[in-house]
């Protein structure tokens, strides 16, 4: 009983709690991302006020929170997904480990299959396991990835279309695109 605390965890127990934290860290997403819609419903309702009360500056504001607000739940949703991609890749490596653990420990099944198959055929099979043992590494690819995603936060000018189609949506035409469309008569 106490030689199992100063044991390695079986790579069965890793996947286990991997998968926990993974599913764990799924939902702190979704947290997000519904703490992400409240807020936007409460921006949208005072946009709408603001609007009534034609206060175009504090609109551009919060329409710009609202553009910032929608990237940010595209990022969530991306990180989300590639959480759970690495959960099933974690699986498939999981497998393929139990896979080569069974091989592993029978060794009377590799003297067989020695005896039968001539040492070029061998050779081959090797090199093709080898092959698939390094596309095994893609979880680093993965991660890398999930990085590069995450670098972009900034609000870029196109965002100041979306910020005006926000405007022009929430606030029912008042405010936003419809304001822009041609000279001002006098």
């Amino acid at each position: 009983m106490v030689l199992k605390y100063f044991q390695k965890p079986t790579p069965e127990e890793l996947v286990r709690k991997w998968r926990k934290d993974i599913t764990t860290q799924k939902r702190l997403l979704d947290r997000q991302i519904r703490s992400i819609d409240v807020e936007e419903a409460k921006a949208k309702r005072s946009l709408k006020v603001l609007a009534k009360k034609r206060d175009e500056t504090s609109c551009k504001i919060l329409a710009k929170e609202l553009v910032r607000s929608h990237k940010q739940k595209a990022r969530l949703h991306t990180s989300k997904a590639q959480l759970n991609s690495i959960g099933m890749e974690m699986e498939r490596q999981a497998a393929m480990l139990k896979v080569v653990g069974t091989l592993t420990k029978s060794t009377e099944v590799m003297r067989m299959v020695n005896n039968l198959v001539k040492i070029q055929q061998i050779s081959g099979a090797v090199q093709e396991m080898s092959q698939e043992m390094m596309k095994a590494g893609i979880i680093s690819e993965m991660m890398d990835d999930t990085f590069e995603v995450m670098d972009d936060v900034d609000v870029d000018d196109e965002a100041e279309d979306e910020v005006n189609k926000i405007l022009y949506e929430v606030t029912e035409g008042l405010l936003g695109e419809a304001g822009a469309v041609g000279p001002t008569l006098e």
